[in-house]
Parts: structure tokens; C-alpha cells; sequence
């Protein structure tokens, strides 16, 4: 308060004077903000040991990240350069692997394109990592919503089990599954790449359709919000039929004329397992990107990472698991698979 008198005490102008509040108040956050980030960061540290959180700081944590999510598009605009990844599922020291490969964030520019949970056997610090580096550097992570991000699949494929195990309530469970509600559907990097979980939707033909959608539900079973986050590119031309149950699947005719109509370049996605980590389709206009290596922890498949620098050029790289801790790779429980 002295600060602030001492600094309008003098005869200005109303502008000057306004100008005057607005450092005031941009220093008082500035304090303010200094032991949140320090406290921040300690949780970051404690999870990259592999130690999940407190129920009490993970809510806090979801709020603060619902607060950022709320504010991005549901066609979220990135800057290059930028690594993207695609799935992750819960394999948490090969998301460790994935950063020490690609760099830490702040220092390397991330987006991931969704499924954080379910299949590996740390979701719940995979997913509090993420959400604690996105709310740490808001500007540097983009998390986008994959199909496993649902309150229906996380309870089939082991993410509300794992809940229910480490901190012995569905609490953090819930606090997750309503945080997914908030997440960016798709990302635009330079309004040249366009970085979704799944594929394209017979009801969108735009990015100004996918910005008109209400993201903020429960994944549907059916229409757009469903399809961008389950379909799957196909050889056969046209829009066909999902095995999977949900979206559809489409041909490179399909997907030419999307990035043609929204002056795109490419379109990147994950949501399959690619035995070499990546996968370009579509006479190049489609590329998958996988990074769970060793899905599943008895895939054999490799993973990969996506950097467009600053030109907009595409570097692939490719990455094996890391090392496991004895019996970490063995299976405690079978669960369906709808696709391997």
C-alpha cells in the first residue's frame, strides 16, 4: 500500500496514475506468485521422482489447470519451434526418457495429443507430472484431449483402479475426469499443422466448425467431438466404417481435401501404435506420431517424437523404452483390448 501511495502522491495525469496501479499490481503478483512457483516446483521434482502427490495438492493442481485450459481454443494456436508426441499411457519412466531425449520443458516447446492415462502402471504420476509442467509453463506444454482423457474408457483401462489403489478414494479420480472436460480438442502449429488425437469427422469441414463446438462434456458417444478424437486414417478412399466402435475412418481423399480447404500443411495425429515410433500416410498428408514405447510393456514397438523448427521443417526421432525396474514390466491386470 506504501508503494502504491507513494507513487500516485505526486501530480500526474489519470493514464499515468492507472499505469502506476497496474505495476503496483504486477509486482504484487510478482510476490505473491514467487512461493506458489517455488512450491510448484517442488512438486514437480517430488513427481519426477515418481512420487504421486497428496490428494489435497493434486486438487489444488487441477483447479489452477482448469483455470489456463479454459482460457485456450478449442483449436489451440502453437508456436514453432515445437516436439509433438502423441499417446503416453501411464508409462511414466518412458515419458522420463521422452524429455531427456527431446529436453525438459521449459527448454523444449511440447504439445501432446492426448491419451496421458490408462495401460501402464503410473498414470496417475504421468498425468500429474503433465499437468504440473503445464501449469508451471503455461506457454511452453500444450495438452490436448485424447479418447482415453473420459471418465467411461479411464474406468475400463486402468486409470480409476490405479486411483483407487494409491490413495485408497476415487477423489483424484474425479478431479482428473472433470479437468479432461476442459482440455483443447485439436492445436494449430503456425496455422500449418493440424495436431488432434484421432482424425477427421464427416460433420467438419473447417477449423471454425471445431472452434464452434461446446468441448466442455463428457466425450460423446457419436458426432465431431467424438470423431476428432477416434478416428483413424484408412488405404480405402472415402469415409468408412471404425472397428473400433466409435468415429470413422477416412481416406487420403478425405484428408487432401481438408488441408486444402484450411490451407493446412499436414495433419498430425496419434491414437495408433506405429511399430517405428512414426508414420507418414495419405501421400503425406496424414503422420501419426506414437510415443509409448514398448506398449503396454510387450508391443516391441519403438516410439518417436515430431520437432518443427522454426522453418517449419519435420525432424522425426526415434526412442526405445527406458530401463525397467525389476517386475515393473509384468502384467497385474488383463484388460480388454480393443486395439493392439
Amino acid at each position: 500500500g506504501d508503494v502504491y501511495k507513494r507513487q500516485v502522491s505526486t501530480q500526474s495525469t489519470w493514464g499515468e496514475n492507472y499505469n502506476h496501479y497496474l505495476e503496483f499490481l504486477n509486482l504484487s503478483y510478482s510476490i505473491m506468485s514467487k512461493s506458489a512457483i517455488g512450491n510448484l516446483d517442488a512438486q514437480i521434482q517430488q513427481l519426477l521422482q515418481c512420487k504421486p502427490l497428496p490428494e489435497a495438492d493434486v486438487k489444488q493442481l487441477c483447479e489452477k489447470a482448469k483455470e489456463i485450459f479454459m482460457q485456450e481454443s478449442n483449436v489451440q494456436p502453437v508456436r514453432a519451434p515445437v516436439t509433438v508426441c502423441g499417446d503416453v499411457h501411464g508409462q511414466f519412466h518412458d515419458l522420463l526418457e521422452l524429455f531427456k531425449i527431446g529436453g525438459m520443458p521449459p527448454d523444449t516447446n511440447y504439445l501432446f495429443m492426448g491419451d496421458y492415462v490408462d495401460r501402464g502402471h503410473h498414470s496417475v504420476e504421468t498425468l500429474t507430472l503433465l499437468i504440473a509442467l503445464k501449469v508451471r509453463h503455461r506457454d511452453r506444454i500444450t495438452l490436448t484431449r485424447g479418447n482415453h482423457e473420459s471418465r467411461q474408457i479411464t474406468q475400463v483401462y486402468g486409470f480409476y483402479d490405479e486411483c483407487c489403489r494409491k490413495y485408497g478414494n476415487p477423489n483424484v479420480w474425479r478431479f482428473f475426469t472433470e479437468l479432461f472436460d476442459s482440455l483443447p480438442l485439436t492445436a494449430l502449429v503456425e496455422s500449418q499443422f493440424f495436431c488432434l488425437h484421432g482424425g477427421l469427422s464427416p460433420s467438419i469441414d473447417t477449423l471454425d466448425h471445431i472452434r464452434q463446438l461446446d468441448r466442455f462434456q463428457e466425450v460423446p458417444h457419436e458426432g465431431p467431438m467424438c470423431d476428432l478424437l477416434w478416428s483413424d486414417p484408412d488405404d480405402r478412399t472415402g469415409w468408412g466404417i471404425s472397428p473400433r466402435g466409435a468415429g470413422y475412418t477416412f481416406g487420403q481423399d478425405i484428408s487432401q481435401q481438408f488441408n486444402h480447404t484450411n490451407k493446412l500443411k499436414a495433419i498430425a495425429r496419434a491414437h495408433q501404435l506405429i511399430m517405428n515410433g512414426y508414420a507418414n500416410t495419405h501421400d503425406k498428408n496424414v503422420v501419426t506420431i506414437f510415443s509409448a514405447p514398448n506398449y503396454c510393456y510387450r508391443c516391441g514397438n519403438q516410439a518417436a517424437l515430431m520437432e518443427v523448427d522454426e522453418t517449419l521443417k519435420c525432424n522425426y526421432i526415434q526412442f526405445d523404452p527406458a530401463p525397467r525396474a525389476k517386475g515393473e514390466g509384468a502384467v497385474q491386470k488383463r484388460v480388454p483390448d480393443y486395439f493392439l
